[in-house]
């Protein structure tokens, strides 16, 4: 079997769950040819990629590949990410109290990198399963983006593949922003047709 390590972050922005760990912790232990390791990390700026590193240092060996899964309020689709670029900005706080604004993610590293994940084709899977999917090319710039462009740059020229997948908010915090949602079931559904297009 292939290593596969997964993530969701835990709630923030005042939310008290966030669909992406709601979804990832929903996963089997299998996934077509990967077995899953799942991780809840923070929403932070720094320590959330910090997180991931620990954990694939962690592993017997290093995972095939390192999939993010993150919250995007708003976006009516699933997404995976197909870039992220070298730079903190954030409207809101991340969970340790932190704004950070204008400011690269690694002084002197590259402006952005492409995911190393068949993104497209991840898309197409969703896709097929009657969901709404669509390719993205803008990760934001809170902490989604830093933890996907430090885990690109870090894992750069490596054999652990990396990739992110943006998913919209569960049907009961729509309620409260008047915004598209998509419910669990759905987007477990939709994280599983993903992972096996990574082959």
């Amino acid at each position: 079997m292939k290593q596969l390590l997964i993530t969701g972050f835990d709630p923030f922005g005042g939310e008290s769950v966030n669909p992406a760990w709601e979804a990832v912790r929903r996963l089997p232990d299998t996934v077509g040819r990967y077995a899953l390791t799942r991780l809840q990390i923070p929403t932070v700026f720094g320590k959330a990629a910090e997180t991931v590193l620990a954990a694939a240092d962690a592993m017997p060996s290093p995972p095939d590949v390192i999939l993010c899964i993150g919250q995007a309020g708003g976006r009516a689709a699933v997404t995976p990410e197909m870039v992220a670029i070298n730079y903190r900005h954030a409207s809101i706080a991340d969970n340790a109290g932190t704004r950070i604004c204008e400011s690269p993610i690694i002084d002197g590293a590259p402006a952005a990198y492409f995911a190393t994940v068949p993104v497209q084709r991840m898309t197409e899977a969703i896709a097929a399963c009657s969901l709404p999917a669509q390719t993205s090319y803008s990760a934001g710039t809170f902490v989604c983006n830093d933890v996907l462009y430090t885990l690109l740059h870090h894992f750069s020229g490596k054999i652990t593949a990396v990739g992110f997948i943006h998913v919209p908010y569960l049907p009961e915090q729509a309620r409260v922003h008047d915004a598209p949602s998509m419910p669990s079931d759905d987007i477990v559904r939709a994280l599983t047709a993903a992972i096996t297009a990574l082959d």
